[in-house]
């Protein structure tokens, strides 16, 4: 039990370790991804949404970039993160498309594991479409602190 609990703490502390890759402390390789798309409210551009692409990890995710959309309502986000194990990036998006609460609705998009690759830069972007923000999405939530 002692070697489970030891093996499990160790494999928590190594995932929430940050960098590049290319320091000596860093242990596992850095892995790139890429996610672009369109976000549209009600027919009409969505532009200067805020997105932050995340490694979700067991205890709290890790924020490899943020970008947000144009005036026509096009992103793209890309960011890396050095790990032992493939990263299992997500993207958050965070918008007041018909919502006039004081906080922004968010809802997650999980990125396929293959458009994960070994080196800085990614070599493929997941593209989500057009998506309109008007929808409701699966897991959508409230967030106030972003």
């Amino acid at each position: 039990m002692f070697i489970k609990l030891s093996l499990l703490c160790f494999l928590a502390y190594v995932s929430c370790q940050e960098g590049n890759g290319t320091n000596q402390n860093d242990i596992g390789w850095t892995q790139a991804v890429a996610v672009s798309g369109k976000l549209t409210c009600n027919g009409k551009a969505a532009s200067n949404i805020k997105l932050k692409l995340y490694e979700n990890e067991i205890i709290i995710d890790h924020l490899m970039a943020e970008g947000h959309s144009d005036s026509n309502g096009e992103f793209k986000v890309s960011g890396s993160k050095s790990e032992i194990t493939t990263i299992d990036p997500k993207l958050n998006v965070y918008h007041k498309c018909n919502y006039n609460g004081l906080c922004y609705k968010k809802f997650t998009i999980k990125i396929p594991k293959d458009y994960v690759n070994k080196g800085k830069e990614a070599e493929r972007t997941y593209d989500v479409g057009t998506l309109n923000l008007a929808n409701k999405y699966p897991g959508e939530s409230t967030d106030c602190i972003n």
